[in-house]
């Protein structure tokens, strides 16, 4: 059976927007009863300025109060070399470093263009490596930036080919604003794989316009594999206004059992998790499952 990789991000991605400060032993209780679902890539947290990101302040205690699952990784997010020191004395395994394919996108965020961004992110990759920490690349605003609007294919692929000869291991390719339509993502997503294996490219698309499972299903037909997803459809994007949650885990998994594709989640369990956390932020789920009358 085809199978496809799922990569959770529910617990860094999903709850970074957040205006309400959730709890460390909450989020450490989401991310085990999504280890106990199935999903096999979970998100933790991210080392990122508690200034800039202040529901990350507690990633030290999160990683900390973590029982691990054996067989599931759980990737943290670094900005650079301060945070990489945190995440390493912290005890993280794995970690994700991120840049935009959009100049203004990334001025906006981290005060420096495309290229300049690709020198800071360079020496977090060469210490990771050298600590043996296995890396992911994430790039922003594939599809659209909230700033200059389009964004060329010819940034897209420039910065995927970058992160990959610096020596990340999976691109995540993102509609960090959700402005993305199948027929675009199949276009950028050939034109990375012309110069990036397809087995070293994941997709992470925002349903800001209802479009994310389209999206995701065309790119499924390209040959991708690993799909990042949010339970409950939580998240955004601090940097991106109007950037709503990340398409619902609960509604890829029952999109790609219905196509006979195996994930290794129990939906089921899945479906609760995203309820529970939603409960937590008084709120209902953005899923259309979680949605669904038992």
């Amino acid at each position: 059976m085809d199978r496809v990789r799922l990569v959770e991000v529910g617990a860094r991605d999903g709850l970074q927007n957040e205006a309400a400060r959730v709890p460390a032993p909450v989020k450490i209780e989401l991310i085990e009863r999504l280890a106990n679902a199935g999903l096999p890539v979970i998100e933790a947290t991210s080392f990122v300025s508690p200034k800039w990101v202040p529901q990350m302040a507690d990633a030290t205690e999160v990683l900390a109060g973590l029982k691990r699952k054996p067989g599931v990784a759980y990737p943290v997010l670094v900005p650079n070399l301060q945070g990489l020191e945190r995440a390493h004395r912290a005890g993280a395994d794995h970690v994700a470093v991120f840049t935009a394919a959009s100049d203004a996108f990334n001025r906006k965020n981290i005060n420096c263009d495309i290229a300049a961004s690709l020198q800071r992110i360079r020496p977090v990759i060469e210490q990771a490596l050298a600590a043996g920490l296995p890396l992911r690349g994430y790039v922003s605003c594939v599809l659209g930036c909230p700033y200059q609007g389009e964004v060329s294919l010819t940034d897209v692929v420039r910065v995927s080919v970058a992160l990959a000869e610096m020596g990340c291991e999976e691109i995540s390719l993102g509609d960090t604003i959700g402005v993305g339509t199948p027929s675009k993502a199949r276009a950028m997503l050939r034109a990375v794989a012309e110069a990036v294996p397809m087995q070293r490219i994941a997709v992470h698309f925002h349903d800001t316009r209802g479009q994310a499972l389209a999206n995701i299903y065309a790119c499924l037909e390209e040959g991708v594999r690993s799909v990042d997803a949010s339970v409950a459809g939580l998240g955004g994007c601090p940097y991106a206004r109007g950037a709503t949650g990340n398409v619902a885990t609960e509604d890829l998994v029952y999109m790609l059992q219905g196509m006979g594709m195996e994930t290794g989640v129990d939906l089921d369990a899945l479906v609760e998790t995203g309820r529970w956390m939603s409960s937590k932020l008084g709120r209902e789920p953005a899923s259309k499952l979680g949605k669904v009358k038992r």
